[in-house]
């Protein structure tokens, strides 16, 4: 085997560990969110009615746009990885960026949403939330864990897609050398898969 054989070989096995890595990564992820998925169904089971008075609280229209809005972003997201494959190395930095936008504006939105609650006394160990029944204060401490749990994993990825945005413009991620961007791309998807089940269980329930 020449070195230059070596090389591409060496650099194919840098790529699959990458790959494992992040997978193995996002499936830790689940676990720490099917477990609260798992919780909230048991405390559901025990307080439908609760459950379902306190989802009125919350604003299914902005709960929408925001998925609206992680949806988008997703599909930026591919589309930045599918230009820099394509040697689009402008295209790639620019479906970076408006995923940065998208997300910040999701951050935006949930910000304005929290602070209506906080505005009106419903928010952990309020008075208000206090004086309502079990079910109901259950409902908005898993509201509360959850949606900002995820409002966290949105700004780590802020921060990743925005460092794929630099590695991009220096060159470092190239149409030859692009798992970095891939791997970022797979824990975007996971956050807006996490999202995709949270708006139903919290802005939906029936």
């Amino acid at each position: 085997m020449s070195s230059q054989e070596q090389a591409v070989a060496h650099i194919h096995r840098d790529d699959v560990g990458a790959r494992m890595g992040m997978w193995l990564f996002l499936f830790t992820e689940l676990i720490l969110f099917g477990g609260m998925f798992i919780l909230y169904s048991v405390y559901r089971y025990l307080h439908p009615e609760a459950f379902h008075i306190a989802a009125k609280e919350l604003n299914t229209i902005v709960g929408t746009f925001n998925t609206a809005i992680l949806l988008t972003s997703s599909l930026t997201m591919a589309l930045s990885i599918t230009a820099i494959q394509r040697k689009q190395k402008s295209l790639s930095i620019f479906f970076q960026i408006i995923t940065i936008i998208l997300a910040l504006g999701f951050m935006v939105n949930k910000y304005f949403e929290w602070t209506a609650k906080f505005h009106h006394g419903i928010y952990p160990g309020s008075d208000i939330l206090l004086s309502k029944p079990q079910g109901e204060i259950l409902f908005f401490g898993l509201y509360y864990v959850m949606t900002g749990l995820h409002g966290l994993h949105v700004l780590i990825g802020i921060f990743i897609i925005g460092m794929m945005t630099r590695l991009t413009s220096k060159g470092i991620i190239t149409d030859t050398s692009y798992v970095k961007l891939e791997s970022a791309g797979l824990y975007w998807h996971l956050v807006d898969i996490i999202w995709i089940f949270l708006f139903p269980l919290f802005y939906l329930i029936t």
